[in-house]
């Protein structure tokens, strides 16, 4: 469903070489509100993981919930939380490389070292299972000599590893919903950031 007004105006290029300042103006302020929007839309994709086990012994949104509730209970600053919460978004678009896509919606966002985590957290996690695939579940060591290694190690042994306990304590999706919405407010990392500050 488009959320578009259907009589905003429009820009008249029909190829980008052609386009003018007075274009992207218009383009601009419609950007910013659709920009102001992206928490609706993030957790509207969170959303979409619910009821999905795919074999698990909890659905998606609820591991989760669950990875992001253990970090709030040990305490880990709010774009921690945030990154938890949302580090398995990516499983119903990006089957194969589900931390990837977690990481590009997170990226303008949050730091490098939260970064890091979000992207490598399925070689990370691999550590536990990927023996019994015939992978090899020291994949994690090629990051060994990285700074956020242990940062990486810790989120999948305390928080991630353990997300699967249906009989725990998880906090519902609304509890996290503010959280989201201040940490996407305000991107830190983007090729658009200038523009967007009007420099």
């Amino acid at each position: 469903m488009s959320e578009e007004h259907p009589n905003a105006q429009r820009a008249t290029f029909t190829s980008m070489a052609d386009s003018t300042q007075e274009d992207w103006m218009l383009i601009g302020a419609q950007f910013a509100e659709f920009a102001q929007r992206l928490p609706d839309r993030v957790l509207a994709h969170l959303r979409l993981l619910d009821g999905d086990y795919g074999g698990f012994p909890v659905d998606r949104l609820t591991h989760c919930l669950l990875t992001a509730t253990l970090a709030h209970k040990d305490k880990k600053d709010e774009e921690y939380v945030v990154c938890s919460l949302l580090h398995d978004i990516g499983d119903s678009l990006g089957t194969y490389n589900h931390p990837d896509v977690a990481g590009a919606i997170l990226k303008p966002f949050v730091s490098e070292e939260n970064l890091f985590m979000v992207e490598k957290h399925g070689i990370f996690q691999g550590y536990y299972f990927f023996h019994h695939i015939n992978m090899n579940r020291n994949m994690r060591d090629a990051f060994k000599d990285h700074p956020s290694y242990a940062r990486v190690e810790e989120f999948c042994a305390l928080y991630d590893g353990p997300a699967f306990d249906p009989k725990k304590e998880t906090f519902p999706l609304s509890f996290f919903e503010p959280m989201v919405r201040r940490v996407l407010a305000q991107p830190k990392n983007s090729i658009y950031k200038a523009a967007l500050q009007g420099k």
